[in-house]
């Protein structure tokens, strides 16, 4: 059997098709993970059982800790289960065989999601979680094909591609959305809630639609290994590997130490944002969607700034800059009280989001060992660091608000690791890299 050859590098359309991937999955980030569903999963809730506690199989817990656990529950699962399947997707070939798989796991959840009303929190809790271990596989597979799709001095703009196509898809559909849960009654919808639904479904819907086109241009390189293999074993044998590899390579551990700590901040914020507004400033929907709005489409131009600025300065540089601006917003957040406030601050954590996320995948592909065939399991490590610091993010968040019954409380361990992803990212030597 005649062997495909390797996907060209550098080539428009397939780096077009490859960010196509992030307009795909990008609408569960921002609805489903960042706006319409935390919102409606609140006041669904308080709705159904009259209160912020619920009862979730018996026990009773607060809506908003229970998400916050769900969520980092689910990113747990998701870095236990990846080296595995990097491994897989490796040594068989089949990088794109497991996005698929990913993709219509995550998607169908969404789609499951319609059939949430309030009164079956257990149903929306588990699609919810399911739904995101769908988008965090597919997200492996998807940022291995990184390197091989381009050479390294083009990763910051086809990352930058990748992220800036993902917020205008999601700003899209997004917007119909709105008009679903804000204007029901022209999509011949009851009432906003049933508007909330039929958004999830669309989501659903749309995820696997544009997911097509890289299906269709992305292809797998041949497996480098066919015989039978323990792919579990195999798959932390790879990730045993890589951190040997890191550990050789100051500059390459340090980052990822940083990135670790960074990402914790970075990713709880955006999970927990419109739960705050909700929750802590009694900010109405029109004006929570309104906000997440402008973090979106900020980011698109946050994305290529940053860009623009690792271009001159190094992509160090640019992140220390951006996580000291991090900082800053943590601070002011504490403290925000108004909606013009929020505003305010949603414009600069757009500016920063944008940047933080392509920056830091499109750093660590410079990190890569030249020419390795393996991609996937030292992407595998990274979104298994991604992953890990999400949950352990998410779950220090819900602990203190559990604790302590305010969710601003949680944004002083927010501010603690952006300080010290700071304080070990200024220790790498910039001059041992050429980033």
């Amino acid at each position: 059997m005649r062997k495909n050859p390797p996907m060209p590098k550098n080539n428009p359309r397939i780096i077009n098709a490859w960010a196509s991937y992030d307009w795909a999955n990008s609408v569960y980030n921002l609805v489903i993970t960042t706006t319409i569903f935390p919102i409606f999963f609140n006041q669904a809730t308080r709705a159904a059982f009259g209160s912020e506690k619920v009862d979730f199989f018996g026990m009773t817990i607060e809506n908003t800790v229970l998400y916050s656990y769900a969520i980092a529950l689910s990113y747990l699962i998701i870095a236990l289960i990846s080296p595995p399947l990097s491994a897989m997707a490796d040594y068989g070939g089949t990088k794109k065989r497991f996005m698929q798989f990913f993709t219509y796991l995550g998607a169908g959840s969404c789609l499951c999601l319609f059939f949430f009303d309030g009164t079956n929190v257990e149903l929306g809790i588990i699609c919810a979680s399911v739904a995101s271990i769908g988008y965090a596989g597919g997200m492996i597979f998807y940022n291995a094909f990184l390197p091989e799709i381009a050479t390294e001095d083009k990763f910051d703009s086809v990352s930058a591609k990748g992220f800036a196509f993902g917020y205008i898809g999601s700003v899209i559909l997004q917007i119909i959305n709105i008009g679903m849960t804000l204007k029901p009654e022209f999509f011949g919808f009851a009432d906003a809630a049933e508007g909330s639904r039929w958004s999830f479904l669309s989501v659903g819907i749309w995820w696997i639609v544009f997911a097509q086109i890289p299906f269709y241009f992305l292809k797998d390189n041949p497996p480098t290994h066919k015989e039978k293999t323990d792919w579990l074993k195999k798959g932390f044998e790879e990730l045993g590997m890589v951190w040997k590899e890191a550990k050789k390579l100051p500059a390459l551990m340090k980052f990822l130490i940083s990135f670790f700590f960074f990402n914790m901040g970075v990713q709880t914020v955006m999970f927990m944002a419109s739960l705050f507004g909700e929750k802590e400033l009694k900010l109405e929907t029109a004006n929570l969607i309104a906000i997440i709005l402008i973090i979106q489409v900020v980011a698109i131009l946050g994305a290529y700034l940053f860009a623009k600025v690792s271009d001159k300065k190094g992509n160090i540089f640019a992140l220390a800059l951006l996580i000291g601006l991090w900082i800053f917003i943590c601070c002011l957040a504490y403290f925000v009280q108004t909606a013009e406030q929020f505003y305010g601050l949603a414009i600069l954590v757009g500016l920063v989001m944008g940047g933080i996320q392509s920056l830091s995948r499109s750093t660590y592909s410079k990190f890569l060992p030249k020419d390795t065939p393996d991609t996937a399991s030292y992407f595998s490590f990274f979104n298994v660091a991604d992953r890990l610091s999400t949950s352990i993010g998410m779950g220090v968040f819900a602990l203190i608000e559990d604790y302590s019954e305010s969710m601003r409380n949680g944004i002083f361990a927010l501010t603690i690791f952006f300080i010290i992803g700071l304080v070990v990212l200024l220790q790498i030597n910039k001059k041992a890299i050429k980033i």
